[in-house]
């Protein structure tokens, strides 16, 4: 069973940066190297949206209200996806979630809260 577990949320203030983490275990380093990578998000009283997602090779998709400010990446070896926000907004505030959807697996979430 794949685990992932996210780390790096916090307090930031708007303009500031933050950098998420996504470890991945349960699972082969050559299976999670061809595999696809997710970041969600869900603010209070709103529908989980999807955020960024990685493919095997590098190739990558962002929502347009975070496209130019947040860059998602991975280190295969390690078996970690990241998220880096950068210029983060107050409406960027939301718990956020690692997603692999290729192993119906989602981490417990870290809180993101950005303070005008």
């Amino acid at each position: 069973q794949v685990r992932l577990v996210e780390s790096g949320g916090g307090l930031v203030q708007a303009g500031g940066s933050l950098r998420l983490s996504c470890a991945a275990s349960g699972s082969p380093a050559a299976v999670f190297s061809i595999a696809t990578m997710g970041w969600y998000r869900q603010a209070p009283g709103k529908q989980r949206e999807l955020v960024a997602t990685i493919k095997t090779g590098g190739t990558t998709t962002y929502a347009d209200s975070v496209k130019g400010r947040f860059t998602i990446s991975r280190d295969n070896a390690k078996k970690t996806v990241y998220l880096q926000m950068n210029n983060l907004k107050v409406e960027d505030a939301a718990v956020y979630y690692c997603n692999a959807p290729w192993a119906n697996a989602w981490g417990q979430g870290t809180q993101i809260t950005v303070s005008s």
